[in-house]
């Protein structure tokens, strides 16, 4: 295990590539979610040679648990599960890609609407982002109306971000901080109506004012709070009385409490779910499912793209969720959640750290609570990976995240949340920093 190995704070090969691909990527990478600053500035390995489990090595052979985002929530086996791999290679042998369609995309739809029997049709695309985009499309088709209020992280496009452009450019990105409207149109001002997660009063004054220009309620089941008695069946019962859309986001919450939607487990019953991460472990893939009347709005309008017809995703996906129901994955998650959060709780109290602890089980994450928290949190995942892991305030637990490996992380968990008490008491958080502070992202409205 990786307790009692030091590594080098400064891993030369990642951040000199990590410089050089600023000079090339906008950004440095393609999610807001990898770039190294949101970590561990000037220190994070930021990229990988291979993975494999929980196991990551980064470019100069250093070794590491991955204790934090394990694929920002895709790895939900573990990457490069044998079961999914396998499948794939079969895939790819056989071709991925043909002027004909893929059958595993039929076969998949079957499978999906097995686990949802509320839903009859099935759309696919690659990614979450342009998932919701055509979910919220084809209510706009349904409907007929423009406006969409919603609660939760969606995604960048501009149906979503169209939420921060207000009256006056200086206010733009105050109802969603940390994302930028630039580059939408200002003419979608007005479209996109946010509130808070168990706050329906808020909705219900959207709906009084909105209530006929609504196509579509955008909600995620469940991120940090459950939901609050009576919550999602307001939800549904105000779209049923207005004739909105019930759109429910699965991206992040899909297959962690369950085989399927978190909404199952709610008793909630949406007009169009939307899965993306888990269902594939790794492999670009999502579904639009639906009710038969509304998805077939999907007809009405233009939502086609190459790609989706893929035969790679559909056949990983099925590998995945077969996978997923077969070995009642959802169960250990949430086991292994809950060992990281108890041990995250006693640890902090023998270090006399001050913790709050929050998230759904399996994607549970911290907060130390002081004055300096921001430094604190760069501080445990500078330590931590000296330690051998790729750790910070969240932890999205896999499959793959066996009791040993968790066991060694909150020992070692431990005995930084000491280091860090003993720092913030003499005021030295900051100077034990070998970099910057890690930067924030967007907040979300939940």
């Amino acid at each position: 295990m990786a307790q009692g190995i030091e590594y080098p704070c400064v891993l030369g090969t990642g951040q000199a590539l990590y410089r050089q691909a600023k000079t090339r990527i906008p950004g440095g990478t393609q999610l807001l979610s990898k770039r190294p600053e949101m970590f561990l500035p000037e220190n994070w390995p930021a990229y990988y040679s291979r993975a494999r489990g929980v196991e990551v090595w980064d470019l100069d052979g250093a070794h590491y648990y991955d204790m934090s985002y394990s694929g920002i929530g895709a790895n939900i086996l573990g990457a490069a599960d044998p079961d999914v791999d396998a499948a794939v290679m079969e895939a790819v042998r056989a071709g991925s890609m043909s002027t004909l369609n893929s059958p595993d995309e039929v076969t998949l739809a079957e499978l999906l609407c097995e686990l949802h029997p509320w839903a009859q049709m099935v759309r696919y695309t690659r990614s979450g982002g342009e998932a919701m985009a055509v979910a919220v499309r084809i209510a706009r088709a349904h409907t007929g109306r423009d406006r969409v209020t919603f609660c939760g992280y969606h995604g960048w496009h501009d149906w979503y971000l169209a939420a921060n452009l207000a009256e006056q450019n200086a206010l733009d990105g105050l109802l969603l901080p940390g994302l930028d409207p630039a580059g939408v149109p200002r003419g979608l001002r007005g479209t996109a109506l946010p509130f808070h997660y168990n706050r329906i009063e808020e909705l219900q004054a959207i709906v009084a004012r909105h209530g006929p220009e609504l196509a579509a309620v955008v909600i995620e089941p469940i991120r940090n709070d459950e939901p609050a008695p009576g919550f999602l069946a307001e939800i549904r019962a105000i779209c049923d009385r207005i004739g909105a859309v019930l759109v429910v986001d699965e991206i992040s919450a899909g297959f962690r409490l369950t085989t399927g939607g978190a909404h199952l487990v709610y008793d909630l019953e949406p007009d169009i779910a939307v899965f993306a991460k888990a269902m594939s472990n790794g492999y670009p893939m999502a579904a639009i499912i639906g009710k038969r009347d509304v998805m077939q709005s999907a007809q009405k309008t233009f939502i086609s793209s190459t790609y989706w017809t893929d035969r790679i995703g559909p056949a990983a996906a099925l590998a995945t969720i077969r996978k997923h129901r077969r070995c009642d994955v959802a169960r250990r998650l949430n086991h292994i959640g809950t060992l990281v959060r108890e041990g995250w709780r006693v640890a902090a109290e023998r270090a006399g750290l001050r913790l709050e602890i929050g998230g759904m089980v399996p994607l549970s994450h911290f907060a130390i609570q002081a004055a300096d928290a921001p430094a604190a949190h760069t501080l445990y995942t500078q330590l931590m990976l000296e330690k051998g892991y790729l750790a910070t305030k969240a932890c999205y637990v896999t499959y793959a995240h066996s009791e040993p490996i968790v066991e060694e992380y909150l020992q070692a968990t431990e005995d930084t949340f000491g280091v860090i008490a003993a720092a913030l008491h003499r005021g030295a958080v900051r100077d034990m920093l070998h970099g910057p502070v890690a930067h924030s992202g967007f907040a979300r409205l939940n």
